[in-house]
This record gives structure tokens, C-alpha cells and sequence, in this order.
């Protein structure tokens, strides 16, 4: 006889749920939310979770933290249809998808290497552009574009 087997993750009674994340950005997703720097909450990530819309997709859970929406579009650039779900007292009481900044500051790295901020203490500043569903950035030093085949996180 086959029994159906199930991988149990364990709901969280407050905080948020960020879900719909390609598999190969989870780590992306949490270097932009700082989550490998938190100490006192619980943060549970899985990957590889079979998803119609992405093939395979990944999925973290926060607890006691609710994200701003300025921290969480940033997930946008390396997420674009990520969820986000708040929770209290287990339950979802607010759903949310990302929207995609128009401006990133302090998050991404310049692909150029004559860049300025490749060489000097300054702080990446891009304005975004998204065309047809393509996310590229557009550097506000040296205009140089960086698409997201090129975009590097600053960790």
C-alpha cells in the first residue's frame, strides 16, 4: 500500500510570507532584506517547491516582522512575481505582490567597470526600466543599462 507523504513547514502565528520566488534568487531575496543578519526572529526558507508558473520556486517565512513596501519591491528586480502574504494569528490577512521600484539605491552593483562607484565610496543610485515585462537598470553616474542577465546584488 502507497502512502502519500507530505514535507510539513510549520505556519507562523504573526509576520510575513514571501512566496512565488524563482528557486535560484532565494539567497538574492534575502541579502536584500537583510534576513541573513536577523538573530531574534525565526526565518524559514525552502526551495525547489515544484510551481506551475515558475517550474521550481522558493519560499520564506518571517516571523514577528512585517516588511515595508519600499524593502519589499526591491525583491522585484530578482522576484517580479513574488508574494507577499501578512499573517496574524495564523492567518493571512493581507496579500500583496511586489511592484517594481523606479528607482534602486544602494542595492545593485554596476556593471560597468569604469564606474565610479566601482572605485570610489559612493553608493549605486539606478532608475529603473521595464520593458515588456524586462527589468534593466539604468545607472544614474555613468548611464551605463544592466539587465538582469548582468544584475549584481550588493551583499
Amino acid at each position: 500500500m502507497k502512502e502519500d507523504k507530505k514535507l510539513i513547514v510549520s505556519a507562523i502565528q504573526n509576520g510575513t510570507v514571501i512566496d512565488h520566488i524563482p528557486a535560484h534568487n532565494l539567497f538574492n531575496v534575502i541579502s536584500i532584506l537583510g534576513l541573513d543578519k536577523i538573530t531574534e526572529n525565526q526565518v524559514t526558507f525552502g526551495t525547489n517547491f515544484k510551481s506551475d508558473r515558475l517550474g521550481r520556486k522558493a519560499i520564506i517565512k518571517v516571523s514577528g516582522i512585517y516588511f515595508k513596501d519600499s524593502d519589499i519591491n526591491k525583491i522585484a528586480l530578482v522576484a517580479p512575481h513574488a508574494k507577499l502574504n501578512i499573517i496574524k494569528d495564523y492567518e493571512v490577512v493581507e496579500k500583496n505582490e511586489v511592484m517594481v521600484p523606479e528607482e534602486i539605491i544602494g542595492i545593485a552593483k554596476c556593471m560597468n567597470p569604469k564606474c565610479i562607484t566601482n572605485h570610489e565610496a559612493i553608493t549605486t543610485r539606478f532608475d529603473v526600466m521595464d520593458k515588456n515585462g524586462n527589468i534593466s537598470l539604468k545607472c544614474r553616474y555613468c548611464q551605463k543599462i544592466t539587465d538582469q542577465a548582468h544584475l549584481e546584488i550588493i551583499r
